[in-house]
């Protein structure tokens, strides 16, 4: 778990490093970068989600001891990542179209425009990395994603200055060169990781680049229906939290950065439990393609407290160290005053996140994902949106509203995934005629 644990926190990382480089420009910059992230996150989450597909499929082919299975299912994961990610590249062209709709303030338009242009040519590589990864990680070999991570950590800041503040024949672009530089970054990566793939010895027996597969209709039909749900669900989840900046947008740049912020400092700290589910999903689909119920039974339980665990030492870090963490974002006393009032609600509610992931991780190593997908449906986007939007709009909660409508629709999902892994490990219980409590 800790490669994948400091993977995660790199690539959240580098959205850190976009938030606080933007919010030392000034409040305009940061509030324009929270309204493109807004919109970039969910779109970026829904197409690399679907490749998710790939981590249960080549776990469960591992448990099999498969290894041409393996390396079948890494290319057709590869040519359904660079057809999604070519359609999402397309999709954020257009989408500063919606801006003025969704009432975003004229003064954020150019440059939360120019960020979604930019950040749209990487779209494919972030697509086809994310079915590497899978492949990789699933396979026992989560380093080298670690390392490139890490590295690309490094590497953004150099770039965001180079495009923020410009250099030679490049303007400065101010928040905006995020983008820019982003892009850049994905590709780089992508590249990086499919050269390692292809020099390593230890990917000698699955070697993805070995030979060449034209699509195969059966793989990309399985591949398409057990990662269709996942990037849905990851996207109903994740779109609510980065929509919460545009709902809150007319109420000001001071409130959507105090938000930005919080938003920031609670999508880092998702990044635990979050590793802990992309764990669980290995591990449980490796299980679950030998067989072995009682095993991944253990494994869930060991999940389950783990991540209550690190999700008590997160709310205390975040009650004891709230002036530190917006002191790292903003020097405007108005801005940091309220982000860390925010961050109450986002302490509020780390447990329920911590268990509602874990479950849906091992939901996903279990290869059941429509299910989870209609439950974070109804519990983000019939439930927790419309309390949020009412209460931020149309009470004097203002942005705390939306806040409390994210706690509603975290503890709808919480309960209702919980269930349905109790309700799935019970009728695998008797289908193997094991006992549940073994």
């Amino acid at each position: 778990m800790i490669p994948i644990l400091i993977t995660q926190f790199s690539q959240a990382g580098l959205g850190l490093i976009d938030t606080i480089m933007a919010g030392h420009l000034s409040p305009t910059d940061l509030a324009a970068v929270a309204v493109g992230v807004g919109l970039w996150m969910p779109i970026m989450l829904l197409f690399s989600g679907i490749m998710i597909a790939t981590t249960p499929l080549v776990a469960e082919a591992n448990g099999e001891k498969s290894p041409e299975k393996i390396a079948t299912i890494a290319r057709q994961s590869l040519w359904i990542a660079f057809i999604l990610g070519v359609i999402a590249g397309l999709i954020l062209q257009f989408t500063p179209l919606l801006l003025p709709l969704l009432g975003v303030p004229d003064t954020l338009l150019p440059k939360a425009s120019l960020f979604l242009h930019s950040i749209g040519f990487g779209m494919p590589a972030v697509t086809m990395y994310a079915a590497l990864r899978g492949y990789s990680e699933a396979l026992g070999y989560p380093r080298p994603v670690t390392v490139i991570s890490l590295a690309a950590l490094v590497a953004l800041i150099p770039l965001n200055f180079i495009f923020m503040y410009g250099l030679g024949p490049i303007p400065e672009l101010g928040s905006a060169g995020c983008g820019f530089a982003t892009a850049i970054l994905q590709w780089l990566m992508f590249a990086i990781l499919a050269l390692y793939i292809f020099k390593s010895p230890s990917y000698a027996k699955t070697q993805v680049f070995k030979s060449w597969e034209k699509m195969n209709p059966y793989w990309v039909k399985r591949i398409l229906k057990l990662g269709l749900p996942i990037g849905l669900a990851i996207f109903f989840e994740v779109s609510i939290f980065s929509t919460a900046a545009i709902v809150i947008s007319p109420l000001g740049e001071t409130i959507i950065a105090a938000h930005q912020i919080a938003i920031s400092v609670t999508s880092q700290l998702f990044m635990i439990p979050m590793s802990l589910a992309i764990a669980l999903t290995i591990r449980t689909g490796i299980y679950f393609g030998a067989k072995n119920l009682e095993s991944m039974r253990k494994i869930q339980k060991i999940g389950f407290a783990t991540g209550s665990v690190f999700a008590l030492m997160t709310m205390a870090f975040i009650w004891f160290f709230r002036p530190e963490i917006a002191a790292i974002y903003t020097s405007d006393p108005e801005v940091a005053g309220f982000a860390m009032y925010l961050m109450l609600f986002a302490l509020a509610y780390q447990l329920m996140d911590a268990w509602q992931i874990s479950a849906a991780g091992c939901l996903r190593g279990m290869q059941d994902t429509k299910g989870p997908m209609w439950i974070t449906m109804l519990a983000y986007w019939v439930i927790a949106f419309p309390v949020g939007v009412y209460l931020s709009r149309y009470t004097e909660m203002g942005a705390a509203g939306i806040w409390v409508g994210l706690i509603v629709g975290l503890g709808v999902a919480c309960l209702l995934l919980i269930l349905r892994l109790y309700s799935n490990n019970k009728k695998l219980a008797l289908k193997f005629n094991t006992p549940l409590n073994s």
